[in-house]
């Protein structure tokens, strides 16, 4: 279908199952969608253990809310979307991605995300996830730097910021990872990168964004987020910490852009 913002399609494969295509980009399949999820969900969460309120900006989808209903110290999960047909979408024919949209925490808000956070109280959320879609249409005001200095105003004095920031291997993508990175590190005084294999997405090497007002992610992650004993299929504290050892070609790239002013 094509809905006010973007055209939207579900295909079914023989080997990845069901997948979400959006403006003709793969946003997820049922075979690998976990490994996303887990990664940009779980790790802020291991790091701040007694967050109370977290903010989803994208993710229609619904499953990063789903990792973050396993939680029960969470008191209120708001998703922003711009575009409800994405989430009528894949209740209907994604359900094991979108059912945490049934738990009573979770607040869906279908509205654009920059301006959703432009009017945010400070300090009025633990841990913000932008599971964006990538920097073009309707997800391209997710890589401003107006948006990175919303999301640290809306943060707690200990909030962090995790973001999904693009595959590093082809030129075009690094661009973006860089011009993120520079944005996002000029803004929090903790920034780091960390990455995941995912096999859907191009290259199969994808990296996400951890920024923070206090705590680092690999120093700061808390050893107690194994006794919540919550089943992950990628997702553990081993990886957690590995996941932050880049190869040599990523840490050139993204120290080209780490200078403050």
């Amino acid at each position: 279908m094509q809905s006010e913002f973007q055209r939207i399609e579900v295909f079914k494969s023989y080997d990845l199952g069901r997948f979400l295509v959006i403006d003709g980009y793969i946003m997820l399949t049922e075979r690998d969608e976990f490994i996303y999820h887990e990664m940009i969900a779980h790790v802020p969460m291991a790091v701040y253990p007694n967050a109370r309120r977290v903010l989803v900006i994208g993710g229609g989808d619904g499953g990063t809310v789903r990792e973050l209903s396993r939680y029960p110290q969470l008191e209120r999960i708001d998703l922003v979307e711009i575009d409800s047909e994405v989430v009528r979408v894949c209740r209907e024919y994604l359900p094991k991605t979108a059912c945490g949209f049934d738990d009573p925490r979770v607040n869906l808000h279908f509205e654009d995300g920059l301006r959703f956070v432009q009017d945010c109280s400070e300090g009025e959320y633990d841990i913000i996830i932008v599971d964006s879609t990538d920097p073009i249409g309707p997800g391209e005001g997710l890589f401003t730097f107006e948006f990175y200095k919303n999301c640290y105003k809306a943060l707690a004095d200990d909030g962090i910021m995790v973001n999904q920031h693009e595959t590093p291997f082809y030129d075009d993508d690094a661009k973006v990872v860089k011009r993120a990175h520079e944005r996002i590190y000029k803004t929090f005084p903790i920034c780091r990168v960390y990455q995941a294999h995912i096999p859907t997405y191009p290259s199969g090497h994808w990296l996400f964004g951890f920024a923070s007002k206090k705590y680092h992610p690999v120093h700061d992650v808390r050893d107690e987020w194994e006794q919540l004993g919550i089943k992950t299929d990628y997702y553990n504290l081993r990886l957690h910490r590995a996941s932050f050892s880049l190869p040599v070609y990523v840490e050139r790239l993204l120290k080209e852009c780490e200078v403050k002013e």
